[in-house]
């Protein structure tokens, strides 16, 4: 099992970890009633406690350095048939809009800046190894209107 390591540029945390659990819970809230995002969500996750936990996990080793999260996300991920980029665009956007409005501007920057990566190195790894079902690429995952 790979251990999953914050960069070694990671700042002094930016939230606490109640303000982790409150992202983590509120934006799979969204996901979860989400018409496009939500029928994926609900194919592929069976017990939501233990994923949100291991999502909560997740998020605190990169918001916050803590090491409590194991294993390789990507493998899973790439393992889901019919990702497209309408998809990944829309994770984000929804991802920035409950950032937005956790009230906290240092969060919300280095979450937002972390999820545009994750969601840009796993489109791209995901058309390397030729899983996606429609031409085009991820445009500009960082932009969500609000964000140059």
């Amino acid at each position: 099992m790979h251990v999953v390591q914050p960069p070694a540029s990671a700042p002094v945390p930016c939230c606490s970890e109640e303000e982790v659990v409150l992202l983590v819970h509120g934006f799979y809230a969204r996901v979860r009633h989400d018409p496009l995002l939500g029928p994926v969500f609900d194919r592929h996750v069976h017990d939501w406690d233990a994923h949100l936990a291991h999502l909560v996990d997740f998020w605190s080793a990169m918001l916050r350095g803590t090491r409590r999260f194991s294993g390789a996300p990507m493998p899973r991920h790439m393992a889901l048939p019919g990702l497209n980029p309408a998809l990944f665009e829309r994770w984000l956007q929804l991802f920035a809009r409950t950032t937005t409005e956790s009230g906290n501007p240092a969060m919300q920057a280095e979450a937002d800046a972390r999820a545009t990566l994750i969601a840009r190195r796993f489109w791209q790894r995901y058309q390397v190894e030729g899983h996606d079902v429609l031409a085009g690429t991820l445009r500009n995952p960082g932009h969500h209107g609000e964000h140059p």
